[in-house]
């Protein structure tokens, strides 16, 4: 007979771990976040646009750019987004999955 692991870092125990301790939506936010961030860094690159630029162009602060570009830091919001995807030439687009 198999026994369920009770180890919280092992196998599918660890999404129960992180459910039952509200760190699954957090751990979901970060996730999105970083690939947000890494996409508009690449879009960035290839515009050759600095974060200065693209404050400049967006009409707001290099503090908000920078946390927009920070993967740690999953608190922008969807208006700051699109704005800096419009600027860059890209558009958003947001799904609700199954």
């Amino acid at each position: 007979m198999a026994r369920k692991q009770t180890n919280p870092y092992a196998g599918s125990d660890f999404e129960d771990f992180l459910a039952e301790e509200g760190r699954l939506e957090e751990a979901t936010a970060l996730a999105i976040k970083r690939v947000l961030s890494w996409k508009l860094a690449q879009a960035m690159k290839a515009g050759a646009v600095s974060q200065a630029e693209l404050a400049r162009r967006m009409k707001t602060s290099r503090a908000v750019v920078h946390r927009l570009l920070d993967a740690t830091d999953p608190s922008v919001t969807l208006s700051t987004i699109s704005k800096a995807a419009t600027t860059l030439g890209r558009s958003v687009r947001v799904e609700l999955a199954e």
